[in-house]
């Protein structure tokens, strides 16, 4: 996603002060839990790799450049997390009633069985046929938004919708086979249009998730390069309190973004969060409604033609939707 437009505010400056209930350990470990994937991402770097893990066989030039194998890997079809609405009304009205899963994939026995993760591919490929659904405001607690956006896209024109959408359907089949139930906010072209930003947090609040994440790619300038993982604020106003969520959420965000740059060997974002990985911002709805420990994560940077190959290789979408799979399930077995 960008940072221009809804959703997409500035970042504001970090904030790490929270309390609650799902605090489970000091920050002291988060910290080093992310300087040691780091330090391992600069040994990889030392070492050296002439197109970075997973970039055969794809570039900026392919959009989707996944192989027929991979495709038929990560294509299943899932019943709707929502019913989409032709009367002009947001799909959040639509309560989910489906997991997310295959119906020929049940949830495997495994170290995550009896939990529950919701994923949330960002933005949905129907966007751009629903212009006036998408503009319309929505409260995120701290003020208003419009319901969604389109997303950004690759200069050869690969959306991150359809980017989010294969990086989730690989996630969750990687979550099912350690057991976790998975729900998706939406999935194949249904509904037709968003959720909206509030509905999305709202699915992983109805879940009772254990954890939540929302998949982007950035929209920045070129040469702006690597990933980052945002993290809630704070935050108390209106309808959003992130207070006693805030605590698991970095918590999460740290075991994720840890984990990512060992699998993936993507760098951390050299344009925001100060080398880290990690950023706090409390603009986003998706994080500010949510009662359930959840982070984003933007898994490079669209407009970049080095991280563009990187995204549109089916192969590099494989070694994410693992390094995510991974810091979830790190931070779910504690």
């Amino acid at each position: 996603m960008s940072y221009v437009g809804p959703e997409f505010d500035p970042p504001q400056p970090e904030r790490r002060e929270s309390t609650g209930r799902f605090r489970r350990g000091p920050m002291v470990a988060l910290v080093a839990l992310v300087s040691g994937a780091l330090l391992g991402w600069v040994a990889y770097e030392a070492v050296g790799s002439s197109g970075g893990p997973g970039s055969t066989g794809g570039s900026a030039g392919g959009p989707g450049s996944s192989t027929a194998a991979e495709r038929s890997a990560t294509s299943g079809t899932s019943s709707p997390a929502s019913s989409s609405s032709s009367s002009g009304k947001s799909p959040s009205s639509a309560s989910p009633s489906d997991d997310g899963k295959r119906a020929d994939t049940p949830a495997a026995s495994g170290p995550l069985k009896g939990k529950v993760i919701v994923i949330d591919p960002g933005h949905n490929p129907g966007n751009f046929q629903h212009a006036s659904e998408i503009n319309r405001k929505v409260n995120i607690g701290t003020n208003w938004k419009e319901c969604d956006t389109t997303g950004t896209a690759t200069n050869a024109g690969y959306t991150e919708a359809r980017f989010t959408l294969d990086v989730a359907h690989r996630l969750r089949t990687l979550l099912q086979q350690q057991g976790a139930t998975v729900k998706l906010t939406h999935d194949d072209g249904s509904p037709s249009w968003g959720p909206c930003v509030d509905e999305r947090a709202r699915i992983g609040n109805t879940a009772h998730a254990d954890a939540a994440i929302s998949i982007h790619a950035d929209g920045s300038a070129p040469g702006n390069r690597g990933f980052h993982v945002i993290l809630p604020a704070s935050v108390r106003s209106g309808a959003a309190d992130t207070r006693p969520i805030a605590a698991a959420s970095h918590e999460l965000g740290a075991s994720i973004a840890g984990n990512f740059v060992r699998v993936t060997g993507e760098a951390p974002s050299n344009y925001i969060g100060d080398g880290t990985g990690l950023v706090t911002r409390k603009d986003l709805g998706g994080l500010n409604l949510s009662t359930v420990p959840k982070v984003f994560i933007e898994c490079g940077n669209m407009r970049d033609s080095k991280d563009a190959a990187l995204l549109t290789s089916g192969a590099w979408r494989q070694k994410a939707a693992e390094g995510i799979s991974e810091g979830i399930v790190s931070f779910l077995r504690g």
